[in-house]
Parts: structure tokens; sequence; C-alpha cells
């Protein structure tokens, strides 16, 4: 059985790999987010972009939550 650690530190959820949705816009770019991180979405005009746009929202979200002794979700498997 595995064991899962749970993570102590604000970097510890940092590191850890959430499951990116995207979605293509249909006058172009892409909407993007993570489902694990409620309200946590972004976009961009290419692939590239949107999901370092999300990258960049997920650390403001998890800081956000940090700060505020807010529960942050694990991530789900898919």
């Amino acid at each position: 059985m595995k064991t899962q650690i749970k993570p102590e530190t604000l970097q510890d959820y940092l590191n850890l790999s959430y499951p990116i949705t995207l979605y293509p816009e249909p006058d172009g770019g892409y909407t993007v987010l993570l489902a694990d991180l409620p309200g946590c979405l972004s976009q961009g005009d290419t692939l590239e972009e949107a999901v370092a746009n999300i990258q960049e929202a997920k650390v403001a979200w998890m800081e956000t939550a940090w700060d505020y002794g807010d529960k942050i979700p694990l991530p789900t498997t898919l």
C-alpha cells in the first residue's frame, strides 16, 4: 500500500504536480485551470503561454491560501 506524505511547507505544496485542464477558445487562445485549486484559472494565446500563466496563478493561489491559513488540497491523480 502506498503511503502519501503530507506536505509541510509552502514549497512542498508548490513542488506538487497538479493536473491541468486546457480549453481551446473558439476565437483563439486557451483557457486553463487547475480543478483541484478552486478558482485557479488563467488563459493564454498559445499553449505555452497558457501553461506558463497557470503556473504563475498556482503560485499566487497557494501563497494566498498559505498566508491565510486556508487548506491547500492535494492533487488528484488521473
